[in-house]
């Protein structure tokens, strides 16, 4: 994970859909299935279910498996008003919060939600160096901030606290999602920091699930998680996954397994988080593990995909 020392496993087990669309009975299934096919990393955060993830979680690493043999990497901050308050005083408040729902003493990985805008960076730095200090959390980093914002908080907390820097980044990352290459990868690429990719599968987008209309089960057709998946489901999406199909009909697996494939092997991702709804849909993802991209194919996929740069990226 960036210079540090911690080690994750290139899938990361994400939970955004348990205790709500996930019961246990299924997140169970999912925490033995992608164990045994040799993960590590598990990403929680207090918004999956308003707390419900993390708690189905707790439940699970209290009677189920062991906790020494995860990596759990979870989210602090908490809205208020609609507003993202990074404030010393309610990062902390949740982390004992999703600590007390994990049902342990410290997590492995803990990441600052976003840029709090009207919260002063430093404050939110200094939350991440008290949760290290106090033993609440062994690694710390930052997520979804941008280039410029991933650069002062890195090099902040390299000045301030240079016994605790920050060692992760976690950003949305996919084939319909590349904007993060213009300034986040290049960014945490000079300042020592592992990339975490979230919805490397552009939200079930590049399950190629959406080519002929939505599914009843899917995210598309679910009221909390509809607007989460539409913006993808864009021309530009449709040319990203017919691409991706063609692909993948040339390899003989799956569009999934392709499109993992491709956001696990770019340059500076660490882990890609991968969330299912049931076992069967992991189990899927888990098999991508097996899938070597032939160059042809990345450069066929790179081009398809490519984002928009300008100035002053491309001059």
């Amino acid at each position: 994970m960036g210079g540090s020392g911690l080690r994750v496993s290139r899938l990361g087990l994400g939970t955004l859909t348990w205790g709500r669309d996930t019961d246990e009975h299924e997140a169970a299934d999912q925490l033995r299935d992608f164990l045994d096919a040799g993960g590590t990393l598990i990403d929680t955060a207090a918004g999956y279910g308003a707390g419900a993830a993390e708690e189905l979680l707790g439940e699970l690493l209290d009677g189920t498996v062991p906790r020494d043999e995860v990596i759990l990497c979870a989210r602090g901050g908490l809205r208020t008003g609609g507003m993202l308050d990074t404030s010393r005083r309610a990062m902390l408040s949740s982390l004992d919060a999703t600590l007390a729902r994990l049902r342990t003493d410290a997590v492995d990985l803990w990441l600052a939600p976003g840029w709090g805008g009207r919260i002063p960076v430093e404050e939110t730095l200094s939350a991440l160096e008290h949760a290290v200090t106090s033993g609440r959390s062994r690694y710390v980093g930052i997520s979804n901030y941008s280039g410029w914002q991933t650069a002062r908080a890195a090099t902040l907390a390299a000045g301030a606290w240079p016994g605790t820097p920050l060692v992760a980044t976690q950003v949305e990352y996919s084939l319909v999602q590349r904007g993060v290459e213009r300034e986040v990868l290049p960014a945490a690429a000079a300042l020592h920091l592992g990339v975490l990719a979230w919805s490397p599968l552009g939200r079930g987008v590049l399950t190629g699930k959406y080519r002929s209309g939505t599914p009843a089960d899917s995210r598309a057709a679910s009221p909390h998680l509809s607007g989460f998946v539409s913006p993808y489901l864009d021309d530009a999406g449709r040319r990203v996954v017919d691409a991706l199909v063609t692909a993948a009909d040339g390899l003989g697996c799956a569009p999934l397994e392709v499109a993992l494939a491709w956001v696990r092997d770019r340059p500076g991702v660490v882990s890609a988080l991968v969330g299912a709804r049931t076992a069967a849909q992991l189990r899927g993802s888990l098999a991508s593990e097996e899938v070597d991209l032939p160059t042809e194919i990345c450069a066929a996929l790179d081009e398809v995909s490519a984002p928009p740069v300008g100035y002053p990226e491309r001059r």
